[in-house]
């Protein structure tokens, strides 16, 4: 069942999308399946093949932040900005996160959804 917030970690290789509400999160992992060894990075085919199950894992959230330590977060955004419009407005945010704990991902998440929804003045479902 889809909630209507999520926060989407990622970099090249995976991404951990959480979906939570007030008494749960649900979790899920989507790996990439590059055949190219990291030191080559990915070709743009099998990246863009890992985004596109990405954003299936976000269907039905209503508001999505993104994050990660390189650039994929930001990449994850524009590709869906060219090819996934309805994925794209869920985007409310990419920014930079090292490697928190789901846990910490979570919690910076309910934060940041706390706020967004606030200014927006959007009721938030938290």
């Amino acid at each position: 069942m889809s909630k209507f917030h999520a926060v989407v970690w990622m970099d090249h290789q995976e991404a951990h999308v959480l979906q939570f509400d007030p008494e749960s999160v649900e979790a899920s992992r989507v790996k990439a399946r590059s055949h190219h060894p990291r030191h080559h990075g990915p070709d743009a085919k099998a990246q863009a093949e890992f985004y596109n199950h990405v954003a299936q894992a976000l269907a039905g959230v209503h508001e999505v932040l993104v994050v990660g330590p390189g650039a994929a977060h930001d990449e994850f955004k524009a590709h869906c900005t060219k090819h996934l419009p309805a994925v794209a407005k869920t985007i409310v945010a990419s920014q930079k996160a090292d490697h928190p704990t789901d846990a910490q991902l979570v919690a910076l998440a309910r934060q940041y959804f706390s706020k967004y929804d606030r200014m927006a003045g959007t009721p938030t479902p938290m």
